[in-house]
């Protein structure tokens, strides 16, 4: 039988270790929505500090699946930013620091499926800086990850918007091509029909495929489920009205 001071110790440590939670918790989706500002005022200067306060986080505790993932998410964001800004190089910089946080969240934690698809997408970033030497490295890595992912959870959404960018920058003849970025960009709306990113991102091809008018409402509606959105705005811009 547990003596009263057992009793209250372990309430006392149960207390603790849910409070550390609720607090790392929090201070992941702090970072989180931190990224997704600077990401859509293209703030490369702040998504560079959020890397700084991720690394010292993931270097703290390198056990941590989820620091390991918040860091090579702020490397992400800023590739992406990067490539926005039209600087492949610095984008395939940001990619390439990305891949180790985001190997070893997965080597912790192979479970999840959103650090498979964050790997996944890491690795079909570098790509476009150096497209032959890219995909001969990276290439089978972001297929098979993002594969992984879908395979371990295909509701995940993000999975699909990845999947179908992947299809958009590989040439029909080597498996992708935009009819099959279309399919697993409209499979993405299916599941979450308020996923700004897959909106985007079928603008984009739509665009690609001369299908003007359907590519801005793809826009107009990336802009109305998230109007702070900048790369949107100017994708909008940019396209003809006919």
């Amino acid at each position: 039988m547990l003596t009263v001071q057992q009793i209250f110790c372990r309430k006392t440590f149960v207390a603790l270790s849910l409070t550390v939670s609720t607090a790392l918790a929090a201070a992941a989706n702090s970072l989180e929505a931190d990224l997704a500002k600077a990401r859509n005022h293209q703030d490369l200067t702040m998504i560079d500090a959020l890397i700084a306060r991720s690394k010292q986080a993931a270097q703290a505790d390198p056990k941590s699946a989820a620091s390991q993932y918040q860091l090579a998410l702020a490397y992400s964001y800023a590739a992406e930013v990067a490539m926005e800004l039209r600087d492949k190089k610095k984008s395939g910089t940001y990619a390439q620091a990305g891949v180790d946080p985001a190997r070893k969240a997965v080597e912790i934690s192979g479970s999840n499926a959103e650090y498979h698809r964050l790997l996944g997408e890491i690795c079909g970033q570098i790509i476009p800086a150096n497209p032959f030497l890219g995909a001969l490295n990276y290439g089978k890595c972001a297929q098979d990850e993002i594969d992984k992912a879908i395979q371990l959870n295909d509701k995940l959404a993000l999975a699909y918007v990845s999947r179908g960018v992947g299809n958009y920058y590989l040439p029909k003849e080597m498996g992708g091509g935009l009819e099959l970025a279309l399919q697993n960009l409209d499979k993405a709306i299916a599941i979450n029909p308020n996923l700004t990113e897959a909106y985007l991102w079928k603008g984009i091809v739509l665009r690609k495929a001369n299908r003007n008018s359907e590519a801005r409402q793809a826009f107009e509606r990336a802009l109305q489920l998230d109007p702070q959105r900048l790369w949107a705005k100017q994708q909008l811009d940019k396209t003809p009205t006919q």
